[in-house]
């Protein structure tokens, strides 16, 4: 596949991405664990089948630790035995933002409150914050057509 535009030559998009990832440093440095924020960035992508951010993402969190096993198991995260009860509100909380048009009211309390039992309110917002940030890169990739697969680790600083 080759991508519409090129991201990363197209001024506006440039500008664009370059924003995003400024805030997305933010969410670096708050105190919500690396591998959760690794799973809500694959997780979100899955669903937006983002497959360049799938590949970022996956490749990322495996020079990080992160093990084969639990990447393979993020999309069937409820039936899974691996993740903790914080992984699981934290991606519980990611897909249903993802999916805010499918339920009424964007994400349910219940869900929100499963997250607040987890997560303090500085984490709260680093894990909005991410699942907004993720889904905007997902966006921009989808739609360009942005070819998966060559992602090296720490290709983006």
């Amino acid at each position: 596949m080759e991508a519409r535009l090129n991201v990363f030559s197209n001024p506006v998009l440039t500008k664009a991405m370059k924003g995003l990832i400024a805030a997305n440093k933010a969410v670096g440095e708050s105190s919500v664990p690396a591998a959760t924020q690794e799973l809500v960035r694959i997780r979100a992508s899955q669903i937006n089948g983002c497959g360049f951010c799938l590949d970022m993402h996956t490749k990322e969190a495996l020079h990080a630790g992160e093990t084969t096993l639990r990447l393979n198991l993020v999309a069937t995260w409820r039936e899974a035995t691996v993740f903790t009860e914080a992984e699981r509100a934290a991606l519980e909380l990611t897909e249903e933002a993802t999916r805010i048009a499918d339920a009424a009211g964007g994400v349910s309390d219940e869900v929100w409150a499963t997250a607040a039992k987890h997560y303090d309110d500085e984490q709260l917002g680093a894990l909005v914050a991410e699942i907004a940030l993720i889904n905007a890169f997902n966006r921009f990739n989808v739609t360009v057509r942005q070819p998966a697969g060559d992602y090296q680790v720490g290709q983006f600083g």
